[in-house]
């Protein structure tokens, strides 16, 4: 018979040190990963902190859920289409401060929405600002359904953008910026994010206004 040797002291804890220190590793490995991953998104744009401050300052009543961001998290190369079917990006805009808003024909909410914004569109779209509709209907007859939509209400001022890959609302969500539809990004004349609003609001009111006018007024 053949004796087994008993373990040597303090073994045991050796191994579970070199364990924790090892997921430790893998931990701060992983973090560095995602870090790295997305630090070429986060560092398109400087941080506004002061900027955001007067968006969410103003963001108040009807437009309460509208928070200020300003984190450095820009949209220039954020892909889309104009109704012919030509490519187009945000920085098509630079030299406007923007408030893109992505919607759907499918989407109650967003049709709700679309009056308000489109009467906003009529006050306050410029040289200087814009009211930017992104529609995301994926699948056959997406775009003639939302051209549809817009022709049968005779919006004055919000033209069909569209994004049938949907992959400009992914990158949202994969940023954790907004998870459903509709969404709103308040953004400067370098497509820079300043706020963000997810699900609808009443634009057409003293409140929405009062959103538009903080914008505008950053830089003058």
């Amino acid at each position: 018979m053949t004796d087994t040797q008993a373990p040597r002291p303090g073994a045991a804890r050796h191994v579970r040190a070199a364990i924790i220190l090892g997921l430790a590793g893998l931990a701060l490995a992983i973090a560095a990963w995602f870090w790295l991953g997305n630090a070429g998104q986060a560092r398109e744009c400087p941080v506004q902190e002061g900027a955001a401050t007067a968006i969410g300052d103003a963001a108040v009543g009807e437009l309460a859920a509208l928070n200020g961001t300003g984190e450095g998290r820009g949209y220039s190369t954020m892909a889309f289409k104009d109704a012919a079917g030509k490519d187009m990006t945000i920085a098509d805009f630079k030299g406007k401060k923007l408030l893109v808003n992505f919607w759907a024909s499918w989407c109650v909410p967003c049709r709700e929405e679309m009056p308000a914004l489109d009467a906003l569109a009529t006050e306050y779209n410029s040289d200087a600002f814009m009211v930017l509709p992104i529609n995301l209907d994926i699948g056959a007859g997406g775009l003639e359904k939302a051209q549809a939509f817009l022709d049968e209400n005779s919006f004055a001022n919000l033209p069909l953008y569209a994004d049938s890959t949907f992959a400009a609302f992914e990158r949202l969500k994969q940023q954790a910026v907004a998870v459903g539809l509709p969404a709103t990004l308040v953004l400067d004349e370098n497509g820079c994010e300043l706020g963000v609003l997810q699900g609808p609001a009443e634009w057409n009111t003293d409140d929405g206004r009062a959103v538009i006018e903080a914008l505008l007024s950053l830089g003058a």
